[in-house]
């Protein structure tokens, strides 16, 4: 790329295989690890009968855990949100067919979908659990639906693929005109869509129907689910994501250090925690998201070593889908177990480490023999007779 087109002509579309990102796949445990946090200190937990999933017996301290976490779980669904977009425009391929495409991205998320949906039927949601619960969260189509018991029905965690299948088949269609993105206009439609993030919460503010105000959060069911849910008010995270990937590849990020992009992040949670309810989703922590998404690609992209790219963190950001899948059943169906007991500061530690330890392994189990074996045995189509070669790894998008 030259300097004129740089400055004048579109930017450049990003290659498939330009540089491996492996601090990013690092990264990508810590925000499965938010959502962790999130959900094991909860006071109530999303399915029937809704009891308490904080094992803290000391009220105050599990009041001031569960209020320290409270942003944590959505500044790591906005992240994997960002994330999809960065990484499938990061390695878009022009001429592509779709149909591969989408073949690979629907490998990518609906088997562990599939395993953890059969699981969590047979442990708990076929007996709390509505038909159009059951059947579209089965198709991921249930966070279309503003009905509370059916955007989170059967495996909870599982709504945020209704979002990332959408960003899927769309993708293709997404990339014609950002391909067409002057380079000194991309940082422009960067802030556009942060815009049009900041439009969607005003409309859930002033145009959602407040009342009744849900149980569970400040604000109405419906305005949770317009607001948070609901698949085409998160596609503006999707968009920018693939927008900075190619600000990333034109050159034109703004050189950040780690430890600034930290800072940045410390200050957006710290906002997210003030602001109103709806605004604390993504608008608070966008900025922060996108500086530690494209800082730490851009010290890949430099070759710098650091402790997310080491072979321990690419492992877990490797098994972080699973480990985001497993939740709903290792928490939710775990504190069910255990009843409403509630425990001493040390044994709710120790509790804590052990649903950690548990959806790790499950994480891992889904990762070692269902992900990992689909992709590599179904991904890609191979010429008859041919002798499979080692592959670029699939980029990973999904939560």
């Amino acid at each position: 790329m030259t300097a004129t087109t740089a400055t004048t002509g579109a930017s450049s579309p990003p290659r498939a295989g330009l540089s491996k990102l492996p601090s990013l796949t690092g990264l990508r445990f810590f925000a499965a690890l938010l959502v962790f946090c999130f959900h094991i200190t909860l006071s109530n937990s999303p399915i029937p009968p809704n009891d308490p999933i904080n094992p803290f017996a000391d009220q105050e301290l599990g009041s001031f855990l569960e209020m320290l976490v409270s942003k944590a779980g959505y500044v790591g669904v906005s992240f994997f949100f960002v994330l999809s977009g960065f990484l499938l425009a990061w390695s878009y391929k022009p001429g592509e067919q779709t149909t591969r495409f989408w073949r690979r991205r629907l490998l990518k998320i609906f088997p562990n979908h599939l395993v953890m949906w059969v699981l969590s039927m047979i442990l708990f949601a076929a007996a709390i659990n509505t038909p159009t619960g059951i059947i579209s969260n089965l198709f991921l189509v249930n966070s279309f639906f503003p009905d509370g018991a059916v955007y989170v029905a059967v495996n909870p965690p599982s709504w945020t693929l209704n979002s990332e299948l959408l960003f899927y088949m769309l993708f293709p269609l997404i990339m014609i005109p950002l391909r067409r993105i002057p380079g000194n206009r991309l940082w422009v439609w960067a802030w556009v869509m942060v815009g049009a993030m900041i439009a969607v919460q005003l409309v859930t503010t002033y145009l959602i129907p407040a009342t009744p105000v849900s149980p569970l959060t400040p604000v109405s069911v419906t305005q949770f689910w317009f607001g948070y849910i609901f698949p085409p008010s998160r596609l503006f995270e999707f968009i920018l994501g693939s927008i900075l990937a190619m600000i990333v590849l034109d050159k034109r990020w703004i050189p950040l250090k780690m430890w600034q992009a930290l800072l940045i992040c410390v200050a957006g949670y710290a906002l997210a925690m003030v602001v109103p309810f709806v605004y604390s989703f993504n608008v608070a922590t966008i900025i922060p998201i996108a500086a530690i998404i494209c800082t730490v690609a851009a010290g890949d992209i430099a070759g710098r070593k650091t402790f997310l790219a080491s072979p321990v963190m690419v492992w877990l950001g490797n098994i972080s889908f699973g480990f985001y899948l497993c939740q709903g059943v290792v928490i939710f169906y775990g504190r069910i177990l255990l009843g409403d007991q509630v425990y001493d500061t040390p044994m709710a530690l120790l509790v804590i480490t052990g649903f950690f330890v548990a959806t790790l392994l499950g994480g891992w189990a889904l990762y070692a023999l269902v992900e990992k074996p689909v992709m590599d045995r179904w991904a890609r189509p191979r010429p008859k007779g041919a002798v499979p070669a080692t592959e670029q790894p699939e980029p990973v998008a999904a939560p």
